[in-house]
């Protein structure tokens, strides 16, 4: 991979044009070897990647003169028995909205509470999962109905002249849109407050379960 002159000849090439933010088209032009093997390991965990064939993917971004506009180029895996149904381009776009999955990671983590919610329930945590995902599409769905509301040091950056709010500025303005909507529910009842469990009711324990250790499942994984 470090040494050009060593690669056989692709098996399947293509290119795509596209344009960057700023207006410039630049030139993805993508190379593939498929059906490879790479050598597999016994240390810590068995791992026969003779068995495991995987398709090989070289991307280099170049300009409208054709120079590389990265000094080293882009190298993908693929792999998986429907490996073959991906065409190249799909490949790249599929690997492109990687970034975006990334920010949704940190955004839900530090503004949505995403991993706050401690519960020992699988079942439980999946849906809460599913939650906060709700929660991030309802305020890309609200974007353009907010309204700016800047910090004092935010106010001349150039993302707040063109108008591209990120999602937490919607989320600054969301609480004025949830007000407008309103709400189905019936406001709450008092009830009186609750007896409680009976004096000397004891609980089964709960289910002791296994500790899942990252690094040997993160060495298992492929």
């Amino acid at each position: 991979m470090s040494d050009p002159t060593s690669a056989s000849a692709p098996d399947e090439t293509a290119t795509l044009t596209q344009v960057n933010q700023r207006g410039k088209p630049y030139q993805v032009e993508m190379q593939a070897w498929h059906n490879l093997l790479m050598r597999g390991q016994q240390q810590p965990v068995a791992l026969p990647m003779q068995h495991h064939p995987f398709t090989l993917l070289r991307i280099v971004h170049a300009d409208a003169q054709g120079e590389p506009l990265h000094k080293h180029p882009l190298w993908l895996l693929v792999m998986g028995q429907r490996r073959n149904e991906l065409n190249l381009t799909e490949i790249y776009h599929a690997y492109a909205r990687r970034y975006d999955l990334e920010h949704f990671f940190r955004f839900g983590k530090q503004k949505l509470l995403l991993v706050d919610f401690q519960t020992p329930e699988t079942h439980r945590e999946e849906a809460w999962w599913q939650l906060v995902q709700i929660a991030y599409a309802q305020l890309w769905l609200a974007r353009q109905l907010v309204s700016l509301l800047p910090r004092p040091w935010e106010r001349n950056l150039p993302t707040m002249q063109t108008r591209r709010i990120s999602p937490t500025g919607v989320q600054r303005d969301f609480a004025r849109i949830i007000r407008q909507l309103g709400t189905p529910a019936k406001p709450p009842k008092h009830r009186g407050n609750s007896p409680g469990r009976r004096q000397g009711t004891k609980l089964p324990p709960r289910p002791r379960q296994k500790v899942v250790v990252k690094s040997r499942l993160k060495a298992s994984s492929p």
